[in-house]
Protein backbone atom coordinates (compact mmCIF):
# COMPACT_ATOMS: atom_id res chain seq x y z
CA UNK A 1 0.00 0.00 0.00
CA UNK A 2 2.89 2.34 0.75
CA UNK A 3 4.24 1.76 -2.75
CA UNK A 4 0.86 2.70 -4.23
CA UNK A 5 0.79 6.01 -2.35
CA UNK A 6 4.39 6.75 -3.36
CA UNK A 7 3.58 5.96 -6.99
CA UNK A 8 0.54 8.26 -7.05
CA UNK A 9 2.38 11.23 -5.53
CA UNK A 10 2.54 14.16 -7.95
CA UNK A 11 0.11 12.62 -10.47
CA UNK A 12 -3.41 13.82 -11.42
CA UNK A 13 -4.83 10.69 -9.81
CA UNK A 14 -2.86 11.47 -6.67
CA UNK A 15 -4.24 15.01 -6.61
CA UNK A 16 -7.80 13.69 -6.81
CA UNK A 17 -7.17 11.20 -4.03
CA UNK A 18 -5.52 13.92 -1.94
CA UNK A 19 -8.62 16.11 -2.30
CA UNK A 20 -10.88 13.27 -1.17
CA UNK A 21 -8.61 12.46 1.78
CA UNK A 22 -8.46 16.12 2.87
CA UNK A 23 -12.26 16.39 2.85
CA UNK A 24 -12.54 13.11 4.76
CA UNK A 25 -10.10 14.54 7.28
CA UNK A 26 -12.18 17.73 7.56
CA UNK A 27 -15.35 15.85 8.36
CA UNK A 28 -13.73 13.47 10.82
CA UNK A 29 -11.76 16.26 12.53
CA UNK A 30 -14.92 18.23 13.21
CA UNK A 31 -16.35 15.17 14.96
CA UNK A 32 -13.06 14.74 16.79
CA UNK A 33 -13.12 18.32 18.02
CA UNK A 34 -16.70 18.02 19.24
CA UNK A 35 -15.83 14.82 21.13
CA UNK A 36 -13.00 16.58 22.94
CA UNK A 37 -15.24 19.43 24.10
CA UNK A 38 -18.60 17.70 24.53
CA UNK A 39 -19.64 16.44 28.00
CA UNK A 40 -16.27 15.67 29.60
CA UNK A 41 -13.35 17.83 30.67
CA UNK A 42 -11.23 18.30 27.49
CA UNK A 43 -8.05 17.19 29.25
CA UNK A 44 -9.62 13.90 30.31
CA UNK A 45 -11.14 13.24 26.90
CA UNK A 46 -7.87 13.93 25.13
CA UNK A 47 -5.99 11.66 27.51
CA UNK A 48 -8.43 8.81 26.90
CA UNK A 49 -8.23 9.29 23.12
CA UNK A 50 -4.44 9.40 23.09
CA UNK A 51 -4.14 6.33 25.28
CA UNK A 52 -6.31 4.25 22.99
CA UNK A 53 -4.72 5.33 19.73
CA UNK A 54 -1.22 4.83 21.16
CA UNK A 55 -2.06 1.30 22.32
CA UNK A 56 -3.91 0.51 19.08
CA UNK A 57 -1.04 1.67 16.88
CA UNK A 58 1.75 -0.02 18.86
CA UNK A 59 1.23 -3.64 17.65
CA UNK A 60 0.80 -2.41 14.08
CA UNK A 61 4.04 -0.42 14.30
CA UNK A 62 5.97 -3.31 15.87
CA UNK A 63 4.57 -6.30 14.00
CA UNK A 64 3.13 -5.11 10.67
CA UNK A 65 5.04 -2.10 9.38
CA UNK A 66 8.69 -2.02 8.32
CA UNK A 67 11.05 -0.54 10.91
CA UNK A 68 11.60 3.22 10.44
CA UNK A 69 14.87 4.41 8.96
CA UNK A 70 17.32 5.86 11.54
CA UNK A 71 16.73 9.46 10.46
CA UNK A 72 12.98 9.12 11.12
CA UNK A 73 13.32 8.84 14.91
CA UNK A 74 14.41 12.46 15.47
CA UNK A 75 11.54 13.56 13.20
CA UNK A 76 9.08 11.59 15.32
CA UNK A 77 10.55 13.17 18.46
CA UNK A 78 9.93 16.61 16.97
CA UNK A 79 6.36 15.61 16.08
CA UNK A 80 5.81 14.56 19.70
CA UNK A 81 6.89 17.99 20.95
CA UNK A 82 4.82 19.99 18.45
CA UNK A 83 1.64 17.92 18.85
CA UNK A 84 1.87 17.86 22.64
CA UNK A 85 2.13 21.66 22.62
CA UNK A 86 -0.87 21.85 20.28
CA UNK A 87 -3.05 19.65 22.48
CA UNK A 88 -1.99 21.43 25.67
CA UNK A 89 -2.77 24.92 24.38
CA UNK A 90 -6.03 23.80 22.74
CA UNK A 91 -7.24 22.18 25.97
CA UNK A 92 -6.56 25.44 27.82
CA UNK A 93 -8.61 27.33 25.21
CA UNK A 94 -11.50 24.86 25.47
CA UNK A 95 -11.55 25.40 29.24
CA UNK A 96 -12.26 29.09 28.80
CA UNK A 97 -14.70 29.45 25.88
CA UNK A 98 -17.31 27.62 23.84
CA UNK A 99 -16.29 25.03 21.28
CA UNK A 100 -18.02 26.99 18.50
CA UNK A 101 -15.91 30.06 19.33
CA UNK A 102 -12.53 28.40 19.87
CA UNK A 103 -12.65 25.87 17.03
CA UNK A 104 -13.25 28.35 14.15
CA UNK A 105 -10.47 30.67 15.35
CA UNK A 106 -8.02 27.77 15.45
CA UNK A 107 -9.02 26.52 12.03
CA UNK A 108 -9.14 29.99 10.45
CA UNK A 109 -5.60 30.84 11.50
CA UNK A 110 -4.11 27.56 10.30
CA UNK A 111 -4.47 27.84 6.50
CA UNK A 112 -2.99 31.33 6.24
CA UNK A 113 0.17 30.31 8.07
CA UNK A 114 0.33 26.84 6.49
CA UNK A 115 0.34 28.22 2.95
CA UNK A 116 3.24 30.50 3.87
CA UNK A 117 5.06 27.61 5.53
CA UNK A 118 4.55 25.34 2.51
CA UNK A 119 5.98 28.09 0.30
CA UNK A 120 9.10 28.35 2.49
CA UNK A 121 9.67 24.61 3.03
CA UNK A 122 8.34 23.01 -0.16
CA UNK A 123 8.49 25.96 -2.61
CA UNK A 124 4.74 25.67 -3.22
CA UNK A 125 3.33 28.73 -4.96
CA UNK A 126 -0.33 29.76 -4.84
CA UNK A 127 -1.85 31.80 -7.65
CA UNK A 128 -3.62 35.10 -6.92
CA UNK A 129 -6.93 33.31 -7.44
CA UNK A 130 -5.96 30.68 -4.87
CA UNK A 131 -4.91 33.36 -2.40
CA UNK A 132 -8.33 34.89 -2.87
CA UNK A 133 -9.83 31.51 -2.01
CA UNK A 134 -7.69 31.29 1.13
CA UNK A 135 -8.87 34.73 2.23
CA UNK A 136 -12.49 33.77 1.52
CA UNK A 137 -12.18 30.59 3.54
CA UNK A 138 -10.31 32.10 6.49
CA UNK A 139 -12.53 35.18 6.45
CA UNK A 140 -15.62 32.98 6.56
CA UNK A 141 -14.17 30.96 9.44
CA UNK A 142 -13.26 34.07 11.44
CA UNK A 143 -16.69 35.50 10.68
CA UNK A 144 -18.23 32.32 12.03
CA UNK A 145 -16.20 32.68 15.21
CA UNK A 146 -17.26 36.34 15.59
CA UNK A 147 -20.93 35.47 15.06
CA UNK A 148 -20.77 32.66 17.60
CA UNK A 149 -18.95 34.97 20.00
CA UNK A 150 -21.65 37.63 19.79
CA UNK A 151 -24.13 35.06 21.06
CA UNK A 152 -21.99 33.60 23.85
CA UNK A 153 -22.22 34.70 27.46
CA UNK A 154 -18.78 34.33 28.96
CA UNK A 155 -16.45 36.28 31.20
CA UNK A 156 -14.63 38.81 28.99
CA UNK A 157 -11.31 38.28 30.70
CA UNK A 158 -11.50 34.53 30.18
CA UNK A 159 -12.64 35.12 26.62
CA UNK A 160 -9.62 37.26 25.74
CA UNK A 161 -7.31 34.56 27.06
CA UNK A 162 -9.26 31.89 25.16
CA UNK A 163 -9.00 33.80 21.88
CA UNK A 164 -5.28 34.35 22.34
CA UNK A 165 -4.85 30.64 23.03
CA UNK A 166 -6.97 29.80 19.98
CA UNK A 167 -4.83 31.99 17.71
CA UNK A 168 -1.70 30.41 19.17
CA UNK A 169 -3.14 26.96 18.59
CA UNK A 170 -3.85 27.88 14.96
CA UNK A 171 -0.21 28.81 14.46
CA UNK A 172 0.87 25.50 16.02
CA UNK A 173 -1.57 23.70 13.68
CA UNK A 174 0.20 25.30 10.71
CA UNK A 175 3.59 24.30 12.11
CA UNK A 176 2.63 20.68 12.65
CA UNK A 177 0.92 20.45 9.24
CA UNK A 178 4.10 21.50 7.44
CA UNK A 179 6.32 19.48 9.79
CA UNK A 180 4.23 16.30 9.44
CA UNK A 181 4.22 16.69 5.65
CA UNK A 182 8.01 16.89 5.72
CA UNK A 183 8.14 13.87 8.02
CA UNK A 184 5.86 11.61 6.00
CA UNK A 185 7.71 12.55 2.81
CA UNK A 186 11.05 11.62 4.40
CA UNK A 187 10.12 7.93 4.70
CA UNK A 188 9.90 5.25 2.03
CA UNK A 189 6.69 3.81 3.49
CA UNK A 190 4.26 6.53 4.67
CA UNK A 191 2.30 4.03 6.76
CA UNK A 192 5.40 3.30 8.85
CA UNK A 193 5.55 6.98 9.74
CA UNK A 194 1.82 7.07 10.50
CA UNK A 195 1.93 4.01 12.78
CA UNK A 196 4.83 5.34 14.82
CA UNK A 197 3.38 8.84 14.83
CA UNK A 198 0.28 7.57 16.65
CA UNK A 199 2.46 5.67 19.11
CA UNK A 200 4.67 8.61 20.09
CA UNK A 201 1.91 11.22 19.89
CA UNK A 202 -0.18 9.33 22.44
CA UNK A 203 2.48 9.07 25.12
CA UNK A 204 2.02 12.27 27.14
CA UNK A 205 -1.65 13.10 27.59
CA UNK A 206 -2.84 9.86 29.25
CA UNK A 207 -0.56 10.66 32.20
CA UNK A 208 -1.71 14.30 32.32
CA UNK A 209 -5.34 13.13 32.22
CA UNK A 210 -4.88 10.63 35.08
CA UNK A 211 -3.25 13.32 37.22
CA UNK A 212 -6.09 15.74 36.50
CA UNK A 213 -8.77 13.09 37.12
CA UNK A 214 -7.31 12.35 40.56
CA UNK A 215 -7.33 16.04 41.48
CA UNK A 216 -10.97 16.67 40.56
CA UNK A 217 -13.41 17.06 43.44
CA UNK A 218 -16.00 14.98 41.57
CA UNK A 219 -14.19 12.93 38.91
CA UNK A 220 -16.44 11.43 36.22
CA UNK A 221 -17.04 7.74 35.85
CA UNK A 222 -14.20 6.10 33.96
CA UNK A 223 -16.38 3.81 31.81
CA UNK A 224 -18.17 6.44 29.64
CA UNK A 225 -14.98 8.48 29.46
CA UNK A 226 -13.01 5.50 28.16
CA UNK A 227 -15.79 4.70 25.71
CA UNK A 228 -15.53 8.25 24.38
CA UNK A 229 -11.75 7.86 24.19
CA UNK A 230 -12.02 4.63 22.19
CA UNK A 231 -14.38 6.24 19.67
CA UNK A 232 -12.18 9.32 19.46
CA UNK A 233 -9.12 7.19 18.76
CA UNK A 234 -10.83 5.53 15.80
CA UNK A 235 -11.79 8.96 14.43
CA UNK A 236 -8.27 10.29 15.03
CA UNK A 237 -6.77 7.55 12.86
CA UNK A 238 -8.99 8.74 10.00
CA UNK A 239 -8.59 12.47 10.62
CA UNK A 240 -4.83 12.75 11.07
CA UNK A 241 -3.95 9.81 8.83
CA UNK A 242 -5.99 11.13 5.91
CA UNK A 243 -4.53 14.63 5.92
CA UNK A 244 -0.96 13.34 6.26
CA UNK A 245 -1.44 11.03 3.29
CA UNK A 246 -2.97 13.95 1.37
CA UNK A 247 0.17 16.02 1.97
CA UNK A 248 2.29 13.10 0.72
CA UNK A 249 0.23 12.88 -2.47
CA UNK A 250 -0.18 16.54 -3.40
CA UNK A 251 0.40 20.13 -2.30
CA UNK A 252 0.52 20.72 1.44
CA UNK A 253 -1.20 24.11 1.22
CA UNK A 254 -4.17 22.82 -0.76
CA UNK A 255 -4.67 19.87 1.61
CA UNK A 256 -4.51 22.22 4.60
CA UNK A 257 -7.10 24.59 3.13
CA UNK A 258 -9.50 21.80 2.22
CA UNK A 259 -9.18 20.35 5.69
CA UNK A 260 -10.34 23.63 7.20
CA UNK A 261 -13.79 23.08 5.76
CA UNK A 262 -14.03 21.19 9.05
CA UNK A 263 -15.39 24.49 10.41
CA UNK A 264 -18.49 23.93 8.27
CA UNK A 265 -18.89 20.39 9.56
CA UNK A 266 -18.26 21.63 13.11
CA UNK A 267 -21.07 24.18 12.79
CA UNK A 268 -23.40 21.44 11.57
CA UNK A 269 -22.37 19.23 14.49
CA UNK A 270 -23.01 22.10 16.88
CA UNK A 271 -26.46 22.56 15.35
CA UNK A 272 -27.48 18.89 15.33
CA UNK A 273 -25.90 17.56 18.51
CA UNK A 274 -25.20 20.61 20.71
CA UNK A 275 -28.57 22.22 19.84
CA UNK A 276 -27.00 25.45 18.57
CA UNK A 277 -28.84 27.63 16.06
CA UNK A 278 -27.45 27.97 12.50
CA UNK A 279 -29.60 30.74 10.98
CA UNK A 280 -29.05 32.68 7.73
CA UNK A 281 -25.85 34.49 8.79
CA UNK A 282 -24.01 31.35 9.80
CA UNK A 283 -25.32 29.57 6.70
CA UNK A 284 -23.88 32.38 4.53
CA UNK A 285 -20.52 32.20 6.30
CA UNK A 286 -20.42 28.44 5.87
CA UNK A 287 -21.11 28.92 2.17
CA UNK A 288 -18.16 31.37 1.97
CA UNK A 289 -15.90 28.79 3.60
CA UNK A 290 -16.96 26.13 1.10
CA UNK A 291 -16.58 28.56 -1.82
CA UNK A 292 -13.07 29.50 -0.66
CA UNK A 293 -12.08 25.84 -0.59
CA UNK A 294 -13.41 25.33 -4.12
CA UNK A 295 -11.50 28.37 -5.39
CA UNK A 296 -8.25 27.13 -3.85
CA UNK A 297 -8.69 23.63 -5.27
CA UNK A 298 -9.54 24.69 -8.81
CA UNK A 299 -7.85 28.08 -9.06
CA UNK A 300 -4.34 26.80 -9.55
CA UNK A 301 -4.45 26.97 -13.29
Amino acid sequence: MGEVIAGLAGTPQGATLAMALALLSAFSHAIFGALQKWRFDPWLTRGAIDGFYCLGALPVALLVMPWPEPHVWPILAGAFVIHTAYKYVLAMAYERAAYTVVYPVVRGTGPLVTVLGAWIVFAEVFTLVQWGGVLLLSGGIFGLAAWNLSRTNVDRGALQVALALAFGTGIIVACYTVYDAWGIRSTVNPFTFLAWFFVVDGLAFPFLAVRRWRRLANPPSAVPLLARGFLGALIAYVSFGSVMLATRLDKVGEAAVLRETSAVFAALIGWVFLKETVGPVRALLMALIALGAVVVEFGGG
